[in-house]
């Protein structure tokens, strides 16, 4: 089983950050233009902007718990040189976004751009790396079809086991109706038996 690459029917979040935000705003455009290529209507589109990358992990979490959204793209750009603890802050996002999509069970994709300098940063904003908002977006939409494929599943199987559980006690019923007819056959072979002895017996007596 696996996804399909179509947004239609499907509600998205976008969580943003405004640091760095000569890539995040390129990142945003691709993922917007991905969601609409893919059948998503604007009004499907759920749009969240936070300070920085740090914060991605708890918007994109109250996001997901108002239940609109059947999936979250978080974009942000961390620059080792630009940004101030950058391991610690790059672990952090890393640990929070997964960690929301785990306890919330709403797929987040990862659209955060961890780089050690600017020409990486533009390489991954559109440039020899592709845009990773753009593909953030398209794994989105990808996890959001699975996702409701899994759930439908799960509701048949469900159905199945109700349907399997009903059968299996008329089943149970079955030997019962079995034995009390084997129990009246054998009641009435003893009366035959009884009936034949009378009449042997009233003929021994003539």
């Amino acid at each position: 089983m696996e996804g399909s690459l179509s947004a239609k029917g499907s509600s998205f979040g976008i969580v943003v950050s405004r640091f760095n935000a000569f890539f995040t705003e390129r990142l945003l455009q691709s993922a917007v233009d991905a969601l609409r290529r893919a059948g998503a209507r604007d009004k499907d589109i759920h749009l969240v902007r936070v300070p920085g990358a740090f914060e991605i992990p708890s918007a994109a979490r109250a996001l997901a718990e108002t239940g609109k959204v059947d999936a979250i793209i978080c974009l942000g750009c961390l620059l080792r040189g630009e940004t101030a603890n950058y391991e610690h802050i790059c672990a952090e996002v890393t640990r929070g976004v997964g960690q929301s999509a785990l306890e919330t069970k709403v797929p987040h994709s990862w659209g955060v751009l961890t780089c050690d300098n600017l020409e990486q940063a533009i390489d991954r904003a559109g440039l020899k790396s592709g845009n990773k908002g753009f593909e953030a977006a398209m794994a989105a939409i990808e996890m959001a079809s699975l996702r409701k494929k899994l759930r439908q599943q799960a509701v048949h199987h469900k159905h199945e086991g109700h349907a399997q559980n009903h059968t299996g006690k008329k089943d149970m019923r079955h030997p019962e109706h079995d034995r009390r007819k084997s129990f009246r056959l054998s009641d009435l072979h003893h009366v035959v038996e009884r009936v034949h002895k009378r009449h042997a017996s009233t003929h021994k007596h003539n």
